[in-house]
């Protein structure tokens, strides 16, 4: 399988925002961008004039990383995106937050979406009551995602919810703390995503 296994914070100075990879370190003064606020490399300093494509390729690149989707895998969840009814944009932005490990990472079951996905390869989670280790399994409106019992005691999710105890649950879905338990209410409006990408520029790019 592949995936990526250098610095991640080169992503959040190569997009010139931060992309909240990884969890807490984020919010203080370790993360890469309150030190280096440019893009990594030998020029990253140096100003540069982007193109219409640059632009576009940009915010590809930025919700590929948001969601720790490589391309392949990306340009599926558009051609999908494409078939629903609906707009393309906001349904790709649909597809990528109904992925079973960002799901657990909103219900704050994980401090960061790569730590979410680790979990959820670990099977620790079920989703309406079977065993679920696949991170892109995507979930639907009325579907349980739940903390597998066996899996309660352990210390790791005594710390996480220590961490993430005060994040707000978005509306699209419903968390009991106590049960661990999180059910998908309904699939997320664009107002309840809150990641930074301009979504209609992939679009356009993909449509090139």
């Amino acid at each position: 399988m592949a995936r990526y296994t250098d610095a991640s914070c080169r992503f959040c100075r190569r997009e010139g925002q931060k992309l909240f990879l990884k969890g807490e370190r984020c919010f203080t003064k370790k993360c890469s961008m309150e030190k280096r606020p440019y893009a990594p490399g030998q020029h990253g300093q140096a100003r540069k004039k982007q193109s219409e494509y640059g632009l576009q390729l940009r915010e590809k690149q930025k919700a590929k990383r948001f969601y720790g989707v490589l391309e392949r895998q990306f340009s599926k969840y558009f051609d999908m995106a494409v078939k629903r009814h609906g707009v393309t944009g906001t349904n790709l932005l649909q597809i990528l937050e109904s992925r079973l490990d960002n799901v657990v990472y909103r219900l704050g079951m994980g401090t960061s979406r790569a730590e979410a996905r680790q979990l959820v390869l670990h099977a620790h989670f079920s989703v309406n009551g079977k065993k679920v280790n696949i991170p892109s399994y995507l979930v639907k409106p009325g579907d349980t995602v739940a903390l597998r019992s066996k899996s309660r005691s352990l210390e790791k999710f005594k710390s996480v919810m220590e961490i993430t105890g005060s994040k707000v649950v978005p509306q699209w879905l419903d968390f009991d703390e106590e049960e661990m338990t999180g059910k998908v209410v309904s699939l997320p409006a664009r107002e309840d995503v809150d990641v930074q990408v301009s979504e209609h520029l992939i679009v356009e790019l993909y449509s090139k």
